[in-house]
């Protein structure tokens, strides 16, 4: 281990301390080949097992560019075509009408999230949960836990991420190649390139469970069961370790410069990196959607990636498209985005890497007393309450009638729930929090 990386991983073994992560691994791209690959931690809290190369760790939403890299070998191949309407092709399900419009959707916007379609992510289900089939995830039914995916936007207008979107790429594939999703990402991808250590495996063999990390919440807690199950395995279902998805980069990179024994057409490797629309900032500067892939930079600062989370997991693939430069980061833990960027940022200052935001902001958030002094009951109207209760860095949350709900911390003052589109934030007054949701800010006392 050479002195630039020993300091990469020493750094990396603090964060996991610091953001009380139990487990992390990373790989390393520089000159067009992958230089390094470690482990750090272990793969449960509390247990002995450490992290090596070879543990396998849920890619969560990096699934969805690998599918999009299967789907365009298809398109190679002249089975689908990217801008038709997908109807066509979909026979085992089709994208349903919204009232009496009948949308149009096609393959390049599925893959750049601009289809306008409902389902941005996925929680998956705990170990002992009946698993939907991916009809029933399309349609929303029982035991499915999301709603059915639907258009309501124009197709084609703006982004919107949507993993239901990629649910529909990977129905589609059955559908025109009559193969099972799991088998069909071995046949195009996973086999050709040598992901040895991945598989799309939902729920994951017993016989894989002794590599695997578990999954943890905030507060540092194995997820029980270990973690969650996908069977929405092209938006979130791929087990892998960083060194395969720095093959996938090599991949996508070699597939852009037409080398030899590229597995896209020089045209489709073009098509793969090139905007399709705007999209909002993703680590380190990601702001437009190619297909599949997050794009940011221009010229030799040109780069590609994707970032993922699955309950208990966190991780990022990046690269750049012409300088042979990349690193995948995987860590165990809801807590591990920042050690992701932490890692990043480390390896971009250390190898040079082009028009790379090293310097981060630290996240402001509320120290244990404030979040001591926010504990008890509020009214949020009438006689509407809900009660507050510490969850680690965040608050866990019971509105009356309801279950609880996990508030995170998004600033100093403010907490964003983790399942719907509502808000907490620390009132100006003492003793009060203000509510907010659908565009309304109630504020609400604390009950003596």
């Amino acid at each position: 281990m050479n002195g630039v990386v020993e300091g990469i991983q020493q750094g990396l073994e603090a964060d996991l301390e610091q953001f009380d992560v139990p487990g992390a691994s990373w790989a390393l791209i520089e000159g067009g080949e992958i230089i390094h690959q470690a482990g750090a931690g272990r793969l449960e809290a509390g247990r002995a097992d450490l992290v090596t190369p070879q543990t396998l760790f849920q890619a969560c939403s990096i699934s969805k560019p690998i599918t999009v890299f299967a789907m365009l070998r298809l398109v190679d191949r002249g089975l689908i075509d990217l801008d038709e309407d997908v109807n066509r092709h979909l026979t085992s399900w089709q994208i349903p009408p919204t009232g009496e419009w009948q949308p149009v959707v096609t393959l390049r916007q599925l893959a750049s999230h601009s289809a306008g379609l409902t389902t941005w992510g996925f929680p998956g289900y705990r170990y002992d949960a009946e698993v939907p089939t991916t009809l029933q995830v399309l349609d929303g039914l029982p035991p499915a836990n999301t709603l059915g995916v639907r258009a309501d936007l124009v197709p084609g207008t703006q982004s919107r991420y949507s993993g239901g979107g990629t649910v529909v790429i990977q129905q589609l594939l059955e559908d025109v190649t009559r193969t099972p999703f799991r088998q069909l990402m071995r046949e195009l991808v996973l086999e050709p390139l040598g992901m040895t250590n991945s598989d799309y495996a939902q729920p994951l063999p017993a016989e894989l469970h002794s590599r695997a990390a578990t999954a943890h919440d905030e507060c540092g807690r194995a997820i029980e069961g270990r973690w969650h199950t996908y069977p929405e395995l092209a938006a979130a279902g791929l087990w892998t370790t960083p060194g395969d998805l720095a093959t996938f980069a090599l991949a996508v990179q070699s597939s852009y410069g037409a080398a030899d024994g590229a597995l896209l057409s020089p045209e489709l490797g073009r098509e793969l990196l090139s905007p399709q629309v705007p999209a909002t900032d993703r680590i380190g500067g990601l702001t437009a959607l190619g297909l599949g892939l997050f794009l940011g930079g221009t010229g030799k600062g040109s780069k590609f990636g994707h970032s993922g989370g699955n309950e208990g997991f966190r991780c990022h693939l990046l690269a750049y498209r012409d300088t042979g430069q990349g690193a995948a980061v995987m860590t165990n833990s809801d807590n591990g985005g920042r050690v992701v960027q932490k890692t990043l940022a480390s390896i971009a200052s250390s190898y040079g890497w082009r028009d790379y935001p090293v310097d981060l902001a630290e996240r402001d958030v509320p120290d244990v007393g404030v979040l001591h002094d926010l504990l008890g009951t509020y009214r949020l109207r009438g006689e509407v309450t809900f009660e507050v209760a510490g969850e680690g860095r965040g608050l866990l949350v019971t509105f009356a009638g309801q279950r609880p709900m996990r508030f995170v911390a998004t600033s100093a003052e403010g907490f964003a729930a983790r399942t719907t589109d509502t808000e907490l934030r620390i009132g100006e007054g003492d003793e009060e929090l203000v509510f907010v949701q659908a565009g309304a800010e109630i504020v609400c006392p604390r009950l003596k």
